[in-house]
C-alpha cells in the first residue's frame, strides 16, 4: 500500500429534512501526523510474545466526497501508516513462521500494519453547529510481520503475512462554537466479535482559520487510539495498542 493510494466516490449528504448538504460536490482532503507510543504483543502459534516497540511519528491521509444524491452514501478513504519496530529478550520458546526461537536470546521485529479504511456513511445532521455521521468501515490490511532471532545458534529471519477486510461500525460527531471558528469532534470505528476487537478512534479540536465560498481550511489536533486485538485472524494473534496525540490540516472545497 502506498501513501498516495487515496480516492473517493459519490456520496449522500441529505437524509432528513433537517439535514444540510453541499449543493455541489464537497471535497475534503486531510493529512495528519500521529505521535505514537505503541505497546503490545503478537504470535502466530502458542502464547503471545510482548515486544518493546520504539516511539514513532506516523502519517495518515484521507479524502472524502459528499453530494446530495438520495440514498447514495458518502465515501471516505483514509490511509494510516503503522510500522512498528521493536525487540525483546525471549523468556519462553517463541514459535513464529517455521522456527522456534531460543529462550533467553534477543529477538527483533518489524510489524508492517499499514492499512486503508473504506468508510461509507450518511449524514444525519450537517450544519455549522452540529454534524453527525454514521455508517460502516471496511478496514483493509495487507500486512506482514518479521521476526529475527536465534534458533539453535543460528540467526534466522521469519516473515508472516496476513491480509483481508475487517468490517466495523462507524460514527462521527462535531459540535461548533459559534463565531469562533472552533469545534470539537469525535470519530471512531469499532468491531467486537468473540475474542477479537478492533477500536480506532480520535477526539480533538478543530480551528477553521479560512472560511469563504472557494475553500475552507482548518487545523485539527487531538488524541488517537488504535487497538488491534486479533484472535486467529489468518492464523495471526495480536494485542497491540497504538495511541498518542495527532495534529493535521484539512481543506474543504
Amino acid at each position: 500500500m502506498k501513501k498516495y493510494c487515496l480516492a473517493a466516490a459519490l456520496s449522500l449528504a441529505c437524509l432528513t429534512p433537517a439535514a444540510h448538504a453541499d449543493t455541489l460536490l464537497g471535497l475534503y482532503l486531510g493529512a495528519e501526523g500521529w505521535q505514537n507510543d505503541p505497546e503490545g504483543s503478537f504470535a502466530e502459534k502458542g502464547n503471545l510474545q510482548s515486544f518493546d516497540f520504539e516511539d514513532e511519528t506516523f502519517s495518515s491521509f484521507y479524502a472524502a466526497l459528499e453530494h446530495p444524491v438520495p440514498l447514495v452514501p458518502n465515501v471516505k478513504l483514509k490511509y494510516t501508516e503503522l510500522e512498528l519496530v521493536g525487540s525483546t529478550t525471549l523468556t519462553d520458546t517463541f514459535e513464529f513462521g517455521d522456527s522456534n526461537f531460543t529462550v533467553g536470546t534477543k529477538a527483533n521485529t518489524v510489524a508492517d500494519l499499514n492499512h486503508i479504511d473504506y468508510i461509507f456513511y450518511y449524514e444525519l445532521f450537517d450544519n455549522d453547529l452540529v454534524s453527525f455521521d454514521f455508517g460502516i468501515n471496511a478496514k483493509q490490511f495487507d500486512a506482514d510481520v518479521t521476526v529475527t532471532g536465534d534458533v539453535n545458534g543460528t540467526t534466522v529471519t521469519e516473515t508472516v503475512d496476513f491480509s483481508g477486510f475487517v468490517p466495523l461500525g462507524y460514527l462521527r460527531a462535531e459540535v461548533g462554537l459559534p463565531l469562533t471558528g472552533l469545534s470539537v469532534f469525535a470519530e471512531g470505528s469499532l468491531l467486537a466479535i468473540d475474542d477479537s476487537k478492533i477500536q480506532d478512534y480520535q477526539i480533538g479540536v478543530a480551528w477553521e482559520f479560512i472560511d469563504n465560498l472557494a475553500v475552507d481550511v482548518a487545523v485539527r489536533a487531538g488524541y488517537r487510539s488504535l487497538v488491534l486485538e486479533l484472535d486467529d485472524i489468518d492464523d495471526f494473534d495480536s494485542d497491540i495498542d497504538a495511541s498518542g496525540p495527532f495534529a493535521g490540516l484539512q481543506v474543504h472545497f
